[in-house]
């Protein structure tokens, strides 16, 4: 079954009291490109991360979030460290003591102090082993709510396709039909162009010629090449896991026996048929960027 490339996904888990929110989303990408865009991760757990997510999703631009509920950010962000700036408050009023007995320590000692390292904290919880498999138990989740948004999305985009490849095969009759009016057409011009030169032209040689001309501008074979890329992009996405990069080779050769008729047609209608299915097929190589 078709996949789609975008998706989204959202989980929640609680840690030591506090609610982390993971959420997940997914855009077409030729690769599997993933951006931790978090600071909760534990660096040991990044790359095996990494591998689980490429794993799981295959391919696309992959984003990954996870914030602490608003509530409990705010209650823990920037905690001043008291054990520390008491540590560093002693050290240095007894060298001052020592420089000058008779200094009053006053408010800006304490602004000072603020400022040096490890005394003001940005409150980000520290997540050991235990609770890294809750969180990666929520990761999970999202990961899952992705994969599920994806396959929901993936049965429209198939249906999509589809149609649109069998709106290209319908106009292929259709150029059939003008093909009788076509070689008479081009015969006369032909003709009446001899006429018109005042030549006088051996007639079987110029039947000929006139023959030969119209052979060239045939236009069975890419009629033929054209039905079957698209049948073979329907066998495609109908029998592979993951038919995308595929169905954007086929989409191209099709792009190519469709301009081949144009650059043949010698008829307005037949033009008019190529325009449509080049219309189709653009829209086709849009949708199939999407698919897995």
């Amino acid at each position: 079954m078709v996949k789609s490339m975008t998706g989204y996904g959202k989980a929640e888990c609680v840690i030591s009291g506090s609610k982390y929110i993971v959420e997940i989303r997914s855009l077409n990408g030729k690769n599997a490109d993933i951006n931790l865009k978090t600071s909760l991760i534990p660096r040991d757990k990044e790359m095996m991360l990494r591998q689980y997510l490429a794993a799981e999703l295959s391919r696309g631009s992959i984003d990954l979030f996870i914030s602490l509920d608003s509530k409990d950010q705010s209650a823990s962000a920037h905690k001043v460290n008291q054990e520390v700036l008491a540590e560093y408050y002693g050290q240095v009023k007894e060298a001052v003591m020592l420089a000058d007995p008779q200094y009053v320590p006053d408010s800006e000692l304490f602004i000072s102090l603020l400022h040096m390292p490890d005394v003001v904290g940005s409150g980000k919880p520290e997540i050991d082993e235990d609770q890294w498999e809750i969180l990666f138990g929520a990761i999970k989740e999202a990961v899952a709510a992705l994969k599920d948004f994806r396959s929901r999305e993936g049965v429209s985009l198939q249906a999509d396709v589809l149609a649109k490849v069998e709106a290209i095969e319908s106009f292929i009759p259709q150029i059939a039909q003008f093909e009788p009016e076509r070689t008479a057409a081009v015969r006369a011009r032909l003709e009446n162009r001899m006429k018109e030169l005042q030549v006088n032209a051996d007639m079987n040689r110029l039947e000929q010629e006139i023959i030969f001309y119209i052979e060239k501008l045939d236009i069975n074979e890419e009629k033929v090449r054209l039905a079957q890329h698209c049948r073979y992009f329907r066998e495609t996405i109908g029998s592979e896991e993951f038919p995308g990069k595929k169905l954007g080779f086929i989409a191209q050769e099709m792009g190519r026996e469709i301009n081949t008729l144009g650059s043949k047609a010698n008829h307005a209608g037949i033009q008019k048929c190529v325009v449509r299915m080049k219309d189709e097929l653009e829209k086709i190589k849009e949708q199939s960027m999407n698919i897995l």
